[in-house]
């Protein structure tokens, strides 16, 4: 069993702080993205989640600059996009797609700004890299109860609207019928589709983020017949993938040449898509096996 486990984990992972720190902010964020991606793939809004995702780019750059956690500007920008993609939206997809492009590039226009000043200000080196792609082991500790603060409402939106956006993501016009409040309901999806975006860019970084949005639901979607059980089943693939992303990152400072390390979000990213690909494999040998 100890050969075992030094061959899985180079020495030092279980004592490292950085690591716990890691594999706790990681997982907190990968259990809300697994859940609220679970939605945001049924309702058709994996495009709002990009968009979200690019837009917290500004939120990130900013707090940067105003020497804050970058969490608050990546949740706080993507809550004021969400609320005005969904103001000057409509209820077809054609009119949300329109908001949701207008939106966004006006965020990304400023964003480019902010990253220009975080670049040439020598108090935010490597800014850029952080907030685009992640850096999981930089986090600190105090980062934690901040997660926390800002992934239980995404879960509890999710929890408490399960069978409105259930029945919306099926047909508006239904739900409307049935007395659901439609565009409230689409709402607060959005915020949660925020909040859970501003946590994935922590972990992967902004640029990445809709991987683990979207990525571990749709395996879940293609390898299970029930929204329930599709929600379960994209929470643990979003957790393994970033649990085993931290440890195969840590483990690459002992891989020869450079022993450098590699970037925990490649690891999590290059799992989920590996996943996916299986899925889509697992997919097709059952349609041929029926």
């Amino acid at each position: 069993m100890n050969s075992l486990l030094r061959l899985l984990f180079a020495p030092g992972f279980f004592a490292s702080s950085p690591v716990h720190v890691a594999l706790a902010v990681g997982g907190i964020a990968a259990l809300v993205s697994g859940v609220v991606g679970t939605f945001t793939v049924l309702r058709g809004q994996s495009y709002s989640g990009h968009a979200l995702a690019d837009l917290s780019v500004t939120g990130g750059s900013a707090s940067f600059l105003a020497s804050i956690s970058p969490l608050w500007g990546f949740a706080g920008t993507g809550v004021i996009a969400a609320g005005i993609m969904e103001m000057i939206g409509i209820r077809r997809p054609r009119g949300r797609d329109l908001a949701t492009g207008i939106v966004r590039g006006a965020g990304l226009g400023v964003a480019a700004l902010f990253l220009y000043w975080d670049t040439t200000s020598t108090s935010t080196t490597g800014a850029t890299v952080t907030i685009l792609f992640g850096s999981m082991f930089t986090v600190g500790s105090s980062a934690i109860p901040l997660v926390l603060a800002f992934g239980l409402p995404a879960l509890a939106i999710i929890a408490i609207l399960y069978r409105p956006l259930l029945l919306s993501s099926v047909s508006a016009d239904v739900a409307a019928a049935r007395g659901v409040r439609v565009r409230l309901t689409g709402l607060a999806c959005l915020v949660a589709i925020a909040l859970a975006v501003s946590l994935a860019a922590v972990t992967v970084g902004a640029i990445l983020s809709t991987a683990l949005l979207v990525g571990p639901a749709a395996i879940a979607l293609r390898l299970t017949s029930t929204p329930g059980r599709a929600t379960v089943t994209a929470a643990v693939i979003a957790v393994a993938s970033t649990w085993i992303g931290v440890v195969l990152a840590y483990d690459s400072f002992t891989w020869p040449p450079s022993h450098d390390g590699w970037p925990v979000s490649f690891f999590i990213v290059a799992l989920i898509f590996l996943g996916f690909l299986a899925a889509q494999l697992t997919g097709r040998v059952r349609r041929v096996g029926g």
